[in-house]
C-alpha cells in the first residue's frame, strides 16, 4: 500500500472509530483506555478507563510547564482537559474531519496548526510537546528534530504510545517504532530520559474488548449481511468475492483472527509513556 492509501485509511479509520465511539458509547477520546485495578473489562468503562489515561498522561507533566504543544491531538479532548488544568496549549492536527471537532471542543481558545507535525511552522516555542498515540506516526529523527526547534531550553517531550519489541515474527499487530532503535536514537539526541514507564499491562486490555466487539458483534453483523445479499444477488456477490478473495482474507486474518489478543499485544507491543529534557 503507498503512503497516501496509508495516511487515508489511517483518518478514515480514526474517524470511523471516533463517530461510533461518540454515538455508542458516549466517548470524547480516541486513545487506548488505562485499566486499573478493579475495573472491569467491559465495553461500558471504557470511558473510565480513557479517563483514567488522560489523569495519569497528565499527573506526568513536570511541574515547571506551562505551555504545551499537542501533537495530533485527535477531537482536542486531552488539549480541553489541559486548558482546563490552566495550561496554555496549541494544537497540530493533520486531519480535516478530527481539526473540525477540535475546533469546536477548543472553541478558540487554542490556535490549531492544520498539518503533518514534519511541515509545522511557527515561530512559538513551548515547555512541552505531548504526543499522546501520534508518536508511531513520525519518523522518530524528524520528530525529535521539530521538538527540538520547537521547545524552550531545558523544554520536555511527553511520548505515550505503542512502541515494537523485538521478536522473531512480526505477529498480527501492526503500529510502532521499534522500542530498541528509540532507544537508540535518542541516547545520541539532545534529549535526555527522565521518565520511562511501562503501562503494557493496563492498555492491553484493550485488545482483548476489541476481539469480543470483532467475534460478536461485527462478525455476526457482516455474516448476516451477507446472506441477505447472496439471497438477492447471489451472483454479483460471488463475483466480488472472487476478485477481492486476497483482501478479504487479509481482512480476516487481520480483524477477525485471535492473533488481536492482550496477551498477543504484551507479546509483540511495549506501551509507555516517557518523558525526555531537551539539553540546555
Amino acid at each position: 500500500m503507498s503512503k497516501n492509501k496509508k495516511i487515508v485509511s489511517r483518518q478514515v479509520g480514526l474517524e470511523i472509530g471516533y463517530i461510533c465511539g461518540k454515538y455508542f458509547l458516549k466517548l470524547d477520546h480516541l486513545h487506548y483506555g488505562y485499566w486499573y485495578d478493579g475495573l472491569k473489562l467491559d465495553v461500558s468503562n471504557l470511558y473510565l478507563a480513557q479517563e483514567a489515561y488522560t489523569k495519569f498522561l497528565i499527573s506526568n507533566i513536570p511541574d515547571t510547564v506551562k505551555t504545551i504543544l499537542d501533537v495530533g491531538c485527535g477531537t482536542g479532548q486531552v488539549a480541553k482537559c489541559l486548558l482546563d488544568k490552566g495550561y496554555e496549549v496549541d494544537c497540530v492536527s493533520p486531519d480535516p474531519y478530527l481539526t473540525k471537532c477540535a475546533k469546536e471542543r477548543l472553541e478558540g481558545k487554542s490556535t490549531i496548526f492544520e498539518c503533518p507535525y514534519e511541515q509545522l511552522q511557527t515561530q512559538n516555542r513551548y515547555d512541552m510537546t505531548l504526543f499522546s498515540e501520534s508518536f508511531q506516526y513520525i519518523h522518530i529523527e524528524d520528530a525529535a528534530a521539530k521538538c527540538a526547534e520547537v521547545l524552550n531550553p531545558g523544554g520536555y517531550m511527553l511520548i505515550s504510545d505503542i512502541f515494537r519489541n523485538e521478536t522473531k515474527d512480526k505477529g498480527g499487530i501492526s503500529g510502532g517504532h521499534s522500542l530498541l532503535k528509540f532507544y537508540d536514537f535518542m541516547g545520541k539526541s539532545v534529549f535526555s530520559k527522565i521518565k520511562d514507564i511501562d503501562i503494557t499491562n493496563q492498555t492491553a486490555p484493550n485488545m482483548d474488548l476489541m476481539y469480543d466487539v470483532m467475534q460478536n458483534v461485527v462478525k455476526p453483523c457482516s455474516l448476516a449481511a451477507n446472506r441477505f445479499l447472496q439471497s438477492r444477488h447471489p451472483l454479483l456477490v460471488k463475483i466480488i468475492l472472487w476478485w477481492y478473495k486476497e483482501k478479504l482474507k487479509k481482512v480476516n486474518q487481520k480483524y477477525f483472527s485471535d492473533q488481536r489478543t492482550a496477551e498477543k499485544f504484551k507479546k509483540y507491543k511495549s506501551y509507555r509513556l516517557m518523558l525526555y529534557k531537551k539539553n540546555s
